[in-house]
């Protein structure tokens, strides 16, 4: 947990630097298309820190001995991190916590994930109403 949290706070970071150094306040007043562009942008790095995080916890259930081979692995974890929760793969007894933990893991991250979406998203509506303001005054 501690190492995906970390992960998830270094691709925050990168984000919000690169928001920096793109200058969101010009995006905001740029064409459709470039809002368009940052905000799938901000979702694919965010979807890749995801993909890592979860390639983290299927080495983790390697490393541990709970699963022998790669895509089971793999497959697991995704359906842990993402709380889908199929069911067709699942660990032994003295495993099934740390699924647990992986479970909780993924659905905090993807609600830290989903608020620095809508915060992007905020400031980029922020925008539109200022210009929209300054237009009918």
């Amino acid at each position: 947990m501690v190492v995906t949290t970390f992960v998830h706070a270094a691709c925050t970071l990168a984000a919000l630097w690169g928001l920096r150094m793109t200058h969101l306040g010009r995006w905001g007043l740029g064409s459709r298309w470039r809002r368009v562009s940052l905000v799938s942008a901000l979702v694919l790095l965010l979807f890749f820190a995801a993909l890592l995080e979860v390639g983290i916890w299927a080495a983790v259930y390697l490393m541990v001995g709970a699963i022998s081979a790669l895509e089971p692995a793999l497959y697991f974890s995704t359906v842990t991190f993402t709380t889908l929760g199929y069911g067709d793969v699942t660990l032994s007894e003295g495993w099934r916590l740390l699924a647990s933990f992986e479970a909780a893991n993924g659905i905090i991250l993807f609600g830290w994930t989903t608020a620095l979406i809508f915060a992007v998203l905020r400031r980029l509506a922020t925008h539109d109403e200022s210009l929209v303001g300054k237009l009918s005054s």
